[in-house]
């Protein structure tokens, strides 16, 4: 079973994802934070401190590319192809409401004539290896018998199925039910995501799809970074790495941005995910959320992780 880093805007950067990478390990893919070209074809100042190869060298990082107009799906992945990359994912997933009211990310889904014209562009066009990661479908499980039917068409390098509807968001439980469609297709690897929040939650879904070739781990990894290693019997957090990972994350966002308080403001929504991983850390994680003081916010997070004791089991429905 191999493993995936769903991608998080905001907290999933190249800081961010070569820090894991290299005091935790166990991830297979690092999906990065989705690009969405513009007409212009260029990329800017921030979109290339993410995506360059040597900001990304020795960690196993795949460009997502979101647009509903296959001349800038083709501009990006000739860019990614020429910076070196093997392989670039297509968003048809995402579910925000700013995305899909510009037909984007999964409201391409409710458009199914111009998503089929628009992968007959992209993959007769495209010479590098194309994933896509998707949704059941826009309003309806009754829309992915259609959608899987289109998408087998194509020569994908690999599937990701995020068992919700856009309609969802990311509410209630995912249509596990509605899942089991796609396993009938053999010939291209299955990718499972969609609330994989600890290591027993890996096992069940491996123990009822067995087909699944992959895991792509989103919240569950970000709160416990060695949630990949876990699953595979290989490890526990460690409070040195831990203390080691987050300093270098912090110490790189401090020089990116040449500021502490900015840096802080980064580091305080990761920990509103992280927070989740030390038994009683509700108060302390409020009351770094609520400074503003980035000194104030180097001693909260210092409590909490020596103080604090590492949960052994998370909760699936762990929250902070």
């Amino acid at each position: 079973m191999q493993y995936y880093f769903a991608p998080m805007e905001g907290i999933t950067t190249y800081l961010y994802r070569n820090a894991h990478h290299r005091h935790f390990g166990g991830v297979d893919k690092y999906f990065m934070p989705f690009f969405s070209p513009t007409i212009d074809h260029c990329f800017s100042k921030k979109e290339l401190r993410d995506v360059l190869p040597e900001l990304n060298e020795g960690t196993p990082a795949i460009p997502q590319i979101l647009t509903k107009r296959s001349e800038d799906f083709i501009w990006a992945a000739n860019e990614f192809k020429a910076m070196g990359y093997k392989e670039v994912n297509l968003n048809l997933g995402c579910p925000s409401g700013t995305v899909v009211s510009k037909g984007k990310g999964s409201g391409f889904l409710a458009f199914p004539q111009e998503l089929e014209q628009f992968l007959d562009e992209i993959f007769s066009k495209v010479e590098m290896d194309i994933s896509i990661k998707t949704r059941l479908g826009r309003f309806s499980v009754d829309e992915f018998s259609a959608l899987l039917t289109l998408f087998h068409h194509y020569p994908m390098s690999e599937f990701t199925v995020h068992p919700r509807l856009q309609t969802d968001l990311y509410r209630g439980t995912v249509r596990l039910d509605a899942f089991e469609p796609a396993l009938q297709y053999k010939d291209i690897p299955l990718c499972y995501n969609g609330d994989l929040r600890t290591a027993g939650d890996c096992e069940a879904l491996q123990m009822r799809f067995p087909q699944v070739n992959a895991l792509m781990l989103g919240r569950g990894l970000i709160t416990n970074p060695v949630l990949a290693l876990q699953s595979k019997g290989e490890a526990t957090v460690q409070t040195d790495t831990l203390c080691a990972f987050l300093e270098e994350v912090y110490e790189g966002y401090c020089d990116i941005f040449g500021s502490r308080r900015n840096a802080m403001l980064r580091m305080k929504e990761l920990f509103s995910y992280m927070g989740a991983l030390f038994e009683g850390s509700e108060k302390l994680v409020k009351k770094l959320r609520k400074t503003d003081d980035w000194m104030v916010y180097q001693q909260i997070s210092k409590e909490i992780i020596t103080t604090l004791p590492i949960l052994k089991d998370i909760p699936s429905d762990f929250t902070v």
